[in-house]
């Protein structure tokens, strides 16, 4: 089974410092599990600037495979504007991602951040979306 999710950079970042991490599992099923990513130009401008960032000393040869593999097995989607309070306005095009998905399908936000985002059931940890592949896995 396959879900639908909207992954925050914050997850991205934590999957390249850490790949046996819970981030980094949920990365690995973006990239080739069960997770189909849900992106539009702005969220893969976002993970290239945050991921290109000195700081964090990765290869530019490393986020463009990761950017690329999300970009080949994802779902590119326009969505309309939110009138819910993000909390961080850079945040806000992953939260209108995925509320524009779930007008057809059920879809997940998946960050490190939840104060971010509205309380809504489908703004998990990344540890809850591994849950969620657990609980309903073949």
């Amino acid at each position: 089974m396959n879900y639908y999710a909207v992954i925050d950079t914050n997850v991205l970042v934590s999957a390249l410092l850490k790949s046996a991490s819970i981030p980094g599992i949920v990365a690995r099923e973006s990239l080739e599990g069960q997770i189909i990513p849900l992106l539009n130009d702005e969220i893969i401008a976002e993970y290239r600037a945050v991921l290109s960032r000195p700081k964090f000393k990765f290869s530019p040869e490393a986020v463009e495979l990761i950017i690329d593999g999300l970009i080949r097995r994802g779902i590119f989607l326009d969505a309309d504007p939110t009138d819910e309070l993000v909390i961080d306005p850079k945040d806000v095009v992953f939260y209108e991602v995925v509320m524009e998905a779930r007008k057809e399908n059920d879809a997940y936000l998946v960050t490190g951040n939840i104060k971010h985002f509205p309380a809504k059931r489908f703004v998990v940890t990344p540890r809850e979306m591994l849950e969620i592949l657990e609980m309903n896995g073949d």
